[in-house]
């Protein structure tokens, strides 16, 4: 006897048919990748103009992380929008864990070309123009702490999670550069300009790391309970005998599909059902929401359950 639950989708849903409002998540994705390029050009305009690596370095963050958002972007929408098929049976979810692993290796690159810029400015420093890097620098702070309230509230999927570590290395990145400006004015020491740039560059690390791991764990498949806690938790249920199968993975940050075959000693549908749902209830709890339950009796023949209700 077998149980099975709805399908649940990774992104919020628009409103219904014939509604052209685009999901909550893939909309705040394309707000956050709009702010972050305007945010771009003011910063890398500004390390050109006033020659701090720092704020070069932090320019080329965001931009990164724009064009992060933008794939983010498309994964969510056209995983939202795309209903399935039979070739694709859970749709185009898995477009999100692999959008955000791509975001986590474009970070890579970056931190290379930030070190080396910082490395070269080490060797040969030049004056900075600190009154304006200053301004720039805070109106970036602005925009990554403005990012961040579009995308905080609620439960965030993979994508918006990997934008909200990319924004608060950002925001990390604006406070270092406004630091190290400030730093130089006052001491003159230009050489705090390149260390804060390596500063910034760890900061992009630490986000590139967080985001390959989440999405490197759901293609590899990682249960995303403890197998063994569920094993027991099912044990414990009246007529239950032995949990001969379990598995779990996720599709994608919203979605974890479980399976469940349980050896039962119960005799009718009435307690077989009750049995179902009763497991159903703690796959849900640790985070499955897409279960198919199988009930097979003691003697391990597939005889159905009898539909006598009585005890």
């Amino acid at each position: 006897m077998a149980g099975q639950e709805p399908l649940d989708r990774c992104e919020d849903e628009a409103e219904g048919p014939g509604h052209s409002h685009e999901p909550t998540s893939s909309r705040k994705l394309a707000i956050v990748a709009a702010i972050n390029l305007v945010g771009f050009l003011g910063e890398f305009a500004g390390g050109l103009l006033f020659g701090s690596v720092a704020l070069l370095s932090d320019a080329v963050h965001m931009l990164f992380d724009a064009l992060a958002y933008v794939m983010a972007f498309a994964a969510a929408y056209v995983a939202a929008n795309y209903d399935g098929s039979a070739r694709f049976s859970y749709g185009l979810h898995r477009l999100e864990p692999l959008a955000a692993f791509l975001n986590g290796l474009f970070l890579i690159p970056m931190v290379g070309f930030i070190l080396w810029e910082s490395y070269q400015r080490y060797l040969a420093p030049i004056e900075i123009g600190t009154g304006p890097t200053l301004l720039i620098a805070v109106g970036g702070l602005l925009i990554n702490l403005g990012s961040v309230y579009v995308l905080h509230g609620g439960e965030m999927s993979l994508n918006e999670r990997g934008a909200f570590y990319h924004l608060l290395g950002d925001a990390g990145g604006s406070v270092a550069v406004i630091v190290s400006v400030t730093v130089v004015e006052l001491t003159g020491v230009t050489a705090i300009d390149p260390i804060t740039a390596v500063l910034i560059a760890g900061l992009v690390l630490w986000s590139a790391g967080k985001v390959l791991r989440g999405s490197a764990a759901i293609f590899v498949l990682r249960t995303p309970f403890d197998p063994e806690t569920v094993r027991e938790e099912i044990r414990s249920l009246e007529g239950v005998i032995q949990v001969e199968d379990l598995h779990a993975s996720q599709i994608c940050s919203r979605l974890t599909v479980a399976s469940a075959h349980v050896r039962t000693a119960v005799e009718t549908m009435t307690e077989a059902d009750q049995l179902t749902t009763e497991i159903h209830q703690i796959l849900r709890d640790h985070g499955a929401n897409h279960v198919t339950v199988e009930l097979h009796p003691r003697d391990g023949d597939e005889r159905t359950y009898s539909l006598d209700h009585s005890h």
